[in-house]
């Protein structure tokens, strides 16, 4: 039986979860935006504050980003993760701690996030998909779609481009794929960009970039942990082979750092199966209660921005707590914004691309949009909320 029909079966009128129930991201002392700020102010970048304060500054950092890889899959995995696994103990400067990715979790909102050292209300990048205030389309952020103006779009330079300004040798070591898309450009451009296909290929050329310079500040990436989840899950033997793969690549890293480096292994976001089933997935796109006065389905299945037709917002929240409310948190957006969700700031040009109506799901279900979203709609593994599986990520630490 689900948490819902348990709580029904004794309470005829259950309250919907409280907005405030929901467990908010650690900005400013644990979160993604906090990572590459500290470390860059260990190496006296001008600007930068180091607000993760269980970090010891070192002259040249690595981070490693693993794309899908959660806190608690790590530790739910120790046989196939055996290196990772060793280092529990080290995450977070030692305190055996994850840190939080932000809100939503998922992967553009948090490479934005690392690469800016900003959070989400800040940076501008909230969601999969959020409204584009100017044009009233939805814009998705991740594959840029439709085609926005980058620096209109997130203005901010990154820390990678102050610690170049700085004299500091900033390089990001990735697929070829990803060297001039408008995310990268927003998010992780500075420095010098190297594309090299192979896992073993970016260990290798990361290791020989933290020695070119006396002070280094090296980002890596690997993606496919996370395809593998989204499509067949983080408890299929697909996924387990990708993570005892990952798991090389991070040792491989490790036994190569020239002295005085710290290796940083962290994550975008963690994943949960979610079955098939009209319980678990509940179809906006068939769900006439759901549609009623929505203008926009924007975000993810589990971390939705819901924009309406002027006029309605009051009434599609109404209806969305009622319906969804003992299963999602269900907020406004100023009581999203209230409750700091998207960070302590939201800039003026950042607000309206909030939906508003947020759902953020606590249990294992999904909104889908069979229609709208066929292949979003088809993922086993899913993210993007605040529970834990989702929203903590290690950061894993090794030093020369």
């Amino acid at each position: 039986m689900s948490q819902s029909a348990q709580s029904t079966a004794w309470d005829p009128h259950p309250e919907p979860l409280a907005v405030t129930s929901a467990p908010s991201p650690e900005y400013g002392s644990g979160s993604l935006a906090d990572l590459l700020p500290t470390l860059a102010a260990g190496m006296a970048v001008p600007g930068m504050t180091a607000t993760i304060g269980e970090l010891t500054p070192a002259d040249r950092n690595c981070v490693f980003l693993i794309d899908g890889l959660g806190w608690e899959q790590l530790k739910a995995h120790p046989e196939e993760a055996p290196f990772m696994s060793a280092l529990l103990g080290s995450s977070r400067g030692g305190t055996g701690r994850p840190i939080t990715t932000g809100y939503p979790a998922t992967t553009a909102t948090s490479l934005a996030s690392v690469g800016t050292g900003l959070p989400p209300g800040a940076h501008g990048l909230p969601g999969y998909t959020v409204r584009n205030p100017d044009t009233g389309e939805l814009m998705n952020q991740l594959r840029w779609n439709p085609w926005t103006a980058p620096h209109v779009w997130q203005p901010y330079p990154t820390v990678f481009e102050l610690a170049h300004r700085a004299g500091v040798h900033a390089a990001q070591v990735s697929s070829p794929t990803f060297q001039n898309t408008p995310l990268t450009k927003v998010a992780l451009s500075g420095g010098t960009f190297l594309g090299r296909l192979t896992g073993e290929e970016r260990m290798d050329l990361a290791a020989e970039q933290l020695a070119a310079g006396d002070r280094s500040l090296v980002y890596t990436y690997y993606a496919e942990l996370d395809g593998a989840g989204h499509r067949y899950g983080v408890d299929s033997d697909t996924w387990r082979g990708q993570l005892m793969h990952v798991d090389r690549l991070v040792q491989r890293l490790a036994e190569q750092l020239p002295p005085r480096t710290a290796l940083y292994v962290t994550a975008d976001h963690g994943m949960i199966d979610v079955p098939f089933d009209e319980e678990h997935r509940i179809d906006f796109d068939e769900d006439w209660e759901l549609r009623a006065g929505v203008a926009l389905l924007g975000g993810e299945g589990r971390a939705r921005h819901v924009y309406a037709v002027p006029g309605a917002a009051n009434d599609v929240l109404t209806c969305w707590r009622e319906v969804l409310g003992e299963q999602f948190w269900v907020a406004s957006r100023d009581e999203a914004i209230e409750a700091g969700w998207f960070g302590p700031q939201i800039d003026e040009r950042v607000h309206d691309r909030i939906g508003d109506v947020i759902a953020a799901a606590r249990d294992d279900v999904l909104i889908i949009a069979s229609e709208r979203e066929p292949k979003e709609s088809a993922m086993v593994g899913n993210h993007g909320s605040m529970t834990p599986a989702e929203q903590l990520v290690p950061l894993l630490e090794v030093r020369s």
